[in-house]
């Protein structure tokens, strides 16, 4: 008989912010799969911390696994938990086995979609800030492109239709990209996803190297800073970061 690790089984259970935040992870960057020795969940990034954080909101003593690279790749990190109750509950989520050409949105409460959101985004998203310089070697700001990267057109499509319900975006369609599919949005609809995902969550449960490329952001086009950015900035700068 295996050894028997320590993890919440009911974490998957019951919506809350930070199972939201996991779930989405894992909708992006996770996978599970049955073998012969048992059921399991893995979760990868190149940001040690964030496997840290789940390891440590899922009451995991499960061990963290580090891949190094031969081609200049950077690191990346594993938590593999098996476990037959957290399995069979993200298979009624929506999670499956080889998922990443069928999956589709789950049904997210409103209450904890932007928290599903930033999991998504943390998992296999990206913010690209597009600069130059001037003539006079000033800085000169092109554009903030948001992206939602999935091998599943249709959750996409389906991320696409809620976000539209919640937040003022223009974008009406999903792009093929060489080996996967992509939510693309403008600097504007940047602006507005950054506030939707950010309000009054603590850097434990984000990404930073990717807040900071919205800080950046704002940094050059101080115009664009609003009441709701500058609270998020604040609220950030004011000793809400986790070394």
């Amino acid at each position: 008989m295996g050894i028997k690790y320590k993890v919440n089984e009911d974490f998957f259970k019951e919506w809350n912010p930070t199972m939201a935040y996991v779930l989405g992870f894992i909708y992006a960057d996770g996978c599970i799969y049955p073998s012969a020795r048992g059921s399991y969940l893995c979760v990868t990034s190149i940001d040690e911390s964030i496997i840290l954080g789940i390891k440590r909101w899922m009451e995991s003593d499960h061990t963290i696994t580090k891949t190094i690279f031969d081609d200049n790749r950077k690191p990346r990190f594993a938590l593999k938990i098996g476990n037959k109750a957290i399995y069979d509950n993200l298979l009624k989520l929506g999670v499956y086995p080889s998922k990443s050409l069928i999956i589709r949105m789950p049904d997210v409460p409103p209450f904890v979609l932007r928290h599903f959101l930033r999991g998504c985004f943390d998992g296999d998203g990206c913010i690209n800030l597009y600069r130059s310089r001037g003539l006079k070697q000033e800085i000169i700001l092109r554009k903030l492109t948001t992206i939602f990267t999935s091998g599943s057109r249709l959750f996409l499509e389906d991320l696409l239709y809620i976000l539209k319900e919640n937040l003022p975006l223009q974008q009406t369609r999903v792009y093929a990209g060489r080996r996967a599919f992509q939510l693309r949005f403008n600097t504007s609809e940047s602006v507005q996803l950054f506030k939707f995902m950010y309000a009054s969550v603590p850097t434990e449960f984000f990404f930073l190297r990717k807040f900071e490329t919205f800080a950046s952001y704002f940094a050059l086009r101080p115009q664009r800073i609003d009441k709701e950015v500058e609270i998020i900035l604040r609220y950030v700068g004011s000793g809400h970061v986790v070394k």
